[in-house]
C-alpha cells in the first residue's frame, strides 16, 4: 500500500514541487552503531524535566543540522450511533522535524507536515470523494502545514486553539500530568520494556469551530469541535540514552477521533456521528535539499479546521 501511495504522490506535478513531501525516501543515512548493552548508556533521569525535554526533542526530531523525516498511514472510520465502525478512506502523511536544545534546558522544535486521503482499495490519493450519506461528490481537502514552531520549557505546555477569549487551552498529556500543583513539570510517562522505551503522548482539544455555520453551512458540523490524538511510541533505549546520537528513531501506533472533516460537507446530516482513525507512524533519518527552514519561534498549533477556514472560500459570502 505504501508503494502505491508514494507513486501517487510523485506522479502529481503540484506535489513534486511541495517542500514537504517524499521526505527521506530517496536519501537516507544510517544511525551510528551503538553498543548492544543498554546499561552502558543508562544515564537519562526521567524524574528530571530537563531530561524529559531532551528525550522528547530527540524522539520527535533531531538535534543535528538537518531534520528527521517520517510518515504515517492508516484508515479513517465513521462512528454513527451504536452502529459498527464503517471504513471510509485511508489517511497518509509525511513530515520533517528538527530540534534545538537551549542553555536553559528548554527546547525549540520546527517542521512541516502534510496529510492526504486515499482510496481504500487502490491506496491512491483521492481528489474527490462520494459522501455515502448525502450522495454528493465533494472535493477533498489535503492538510498542509508549512510552518510548525514550538518552544517547550520545564513546565508542561498548553495548546491555545480556537477563540482565546472563550476557549480553555489544552494541557498536553493531561491523563499522565502531575496536576496537583499550580505549575506542572514537564514529566512524561516513559517506561522501559526490554531494549525499548515506551512513551504515551496525547492531546484532547475542545474549542470553537472556525468553520462557522454562517459562512460554511455544509462544511460546518457543530459550534464546538473536539479532535484528539493518542500516540504510543517505541524507541531504542541505547540510542535514546547515547547523547552523541542526535535523534532516536521510533515506530508508533496512534488513534485519532474528531468530528467529520469539513470537506466531507456533512452539515447537520448526522449530528451523532464522528470519525475514528487507526494509524501507525514512523521516523527515518535522511536529508532533502529543497526543505528550507528558517527561524525557530512559536506558532499556535494548526488543525484541518483552521486551515480549511483560511484557504477555502466561504459557501456564503
Amino acid at each position: 500500500m505504501f508503494a502505491s501511495v508514494y507513486n501517487s504522490l510523485i506522479s502529481r506535478r503540484h506535489l513534486i514541487t511541495s517542500s514537504i513531501l517524499g521526505y527521506g525516501l530517496t536519501k537516507t543515512q544510517p544511525l551510528r552503531a551503538t553498543n548492544n548493552s543498554a546499561e552502558n548508556h543508562d544515564h537519562l533521569d526521567f524524574s528530571l524535566p530537563k531530561d524529559n525535554l531532551y528525550a522528547f526533542g530527540k524522539l520527535w526530531g533531531s538535534y543535528s543540522e538537518t531534520p528527521t523525516f517520517g510518515g504515517y498511514q492508516g484508515v479513517q472510520f465513521a462512528r454513527v450511533g451504536t452502529k459498527r465502525l464503517l471504513p471510509l478512506f485511508g489517511y497518509v502523511g509525511f513530515g520533517n522535524m528538527q530540534s534545538r536544545m537551549n542553555d536553559d534546558h528548554s527546547i525549540n522544535i520546527r517542521g512541516t507536515e502534510a496529510g492526504y486521503f486515499t482510496d481504500l482499495k487502490s491506496g491512491e490519493i483521492i481528489d474527490t470523494w462520494k459522501n455515502p450519506w448525502t450522495k454528493e461528490t465533494v472535493e477533498v481537502f489535503p492538510f498542509i502545514n508549512r510552518m510548525m514552531r514550538g518552544h517547550l520549557t520545564e513546565l508542561m505546555p498548553k495548546f491555545v486553539m480556537g477563540n482565546s477569549l472563550v476557549d480553555e487551552p489544552t494541557l498536553m498529556n493531561e491523563a499522565d500530568a502531575e496536576t496537583g500543583d499550580d505549575t506542572i513539570q514537564f514529566i512524561l510517562p516513559w517506561q522501559r520494556i526490554g531494549d525499548q522505551y515506551l512513551l504515551t503522548w496525547e492531546y484532547s482539544h475542545e474549542y470553537t469551530n472556525p468553520v462557522t455555520k454562517e459562512k460554511w453551512p455544509k462544511a460546518h458540523t457543530s459550534k464546538v469541535i473536539n479532535p484528539s490524538e493518542h500516540f504510543s511510541f517505541y524507541t531504542p533505549v541505547n540510542t535514546m540514552n547515547d547523547r552523541s546520537i542526535p535523534s532516536s528513531p521510533f515506530h508508533a501506533g496512534f488513534m485519532r477521533t474528531s468530528p467529520w472533516w469539513p470537506w466531507m460537507k456533512m452539515g447537520n446530516n448526522l449530528p451523532d456521528g464522528a470519525l475514528f482513525g487507526r494509524m501507525h507512524s514512523y521516523q527515518i533519518t535522511g536529508t532533502i535539499d529543497d526543505i528550507q527552514q528558517t527561524g525557530w519561534g512559536q506558532t499556535n498549533p494548526k488543525g484541518t479546521w483552521e486551515a480549511y477556514s483560511e484557504e477555502v472560500e466561504p459557501e456564503i459570502s
